[in-house]
């Protein structure tokens, strides 16, 4: 089996994860989604036996997902488990679930599954663990995030160094997840997104909220010199530049990315197979139906 290409350094990701929540954690994305993924579950007409939140960094979602009522069991299922956390924990990697066939209701997972070098991988896993008819519910950070970091540091070292190193993750693009679901085998894939800008007093206290977040450059291809002070200078003067509201305050967009798909059951709806229709849509619509090769107006 050919091996996907590690994009990202996840020992490096854990360590970064680790020094946030020393540092004292910045959650307001996280908490945000927990929120929005606790109402989108509170529609779902149904309750789930045995769920497993995995990879989400914080207890965020599973305190949500608690005070919902709709899980009976609900295990978090990450590679650094928070000592902290008051539900059932197993240490995993979100590349390799040690999860049986057909033996979780729900999964559920918050900005985690972005940094997972071997994403369609984790999806056949997952579809694999689900029960029939059972639920994934995930939350990623999409690939228009961070867009005006991306675009000023890459002006900056253009304009100071004559050339680009990777500093921004290439996260997925919402065209594409819709695809990889259909190919992990879910049922009923339904890809939808939401933008949230944050404003800051300059691009610093963007990069301290990312480094408190557990998100700064993890990519393998980063750089490992120090970012020149030239450089970093020009960059903020060209976000100031171009990212600017009318009070000064800078705009930082963040995409949040969101994957629903059911493990395929009989009682799922089913597309009707071509010929299968009772009635011929031209009687529908009152019009008259014509033939291959006859042109309108003949």
């Amino acid at each position: 089996m050919q091996q996907s290409p590690a994009i990202f350094d996840r020992r490096l990701l854990r360590a970064r994860q680790r020094r946030a929540r020393t540092l004292g954690s910045a959650t307001f994305l996280l908490d945000r989604v927990a929120e929005e993924m606790g109402e989108r579950l509170s529609v779902v007409v149904r309750d789930f036996d045995r769920a497993v939140d995995l990879g989400t960094p914080t207890d965020a979602l599973r305190r949500v997902l608690a005070d919902g009522g709709k899980i009976a069991t609900l295990v978090a299922a990450s590679p650094s488990i928070m000592a902290d956390t008051s539900s059932l924990a197993v240490a995993v990697d979100e590349e390799a679930l040690p999860f049986a066939d057909a033996s979780l209701d729900l999964v559920v997972s918050a900005l985690a599954l972005q940094f997972v070098n071997d994403l369609p991988g984790a999806l056949i896993q997952i579809r694999r663990a689900l029960k029939p008819d059972g639920l994934l519910l995930a939350a990623m950070i999409g690939g228009d995030s961070l867009s005006e970091l991306r675009e000023a540091f890459a002006a900056a070292e253009s304009e100071i160094e004559g050339g680009l190193s990777p500093r921004v993750a290439p996260f997925a693009d919402i065209r594409d997840l819709g695809a990889l679901l259909q190919r992990a085998g879910f049922a009923l894939p339904v890809i939808d997104s939401d933008r949230l800008t944050v404003r800051y007093d300059n691009p610093l206290a963007l990069m301290r909220d990312l480094r408190a977040m557990g998100a700064t450059n993890i990519l393998t291809e980063r750089r490992r010199t120090p970012l020149r002070r030239a450089t970093l200078q020009r960059m903020m003067e060209i976000y100031a530049r171009r990212f600017a509201d009318a009070d000064g305050r800078l705009r930082a967009t963040f995409e949040i990315v969101w994957l629903t798909g059911w493990a395929p059951h009989e009682s799922q709806q089913k597309p009707l197979k071509p010929g299968s229709a009772a009635r011929r849509l031209a009687d529908a619509l009152g019009a008259k139906e014509i033939s291959t090769g006859e042109k309108a107006g003949d």
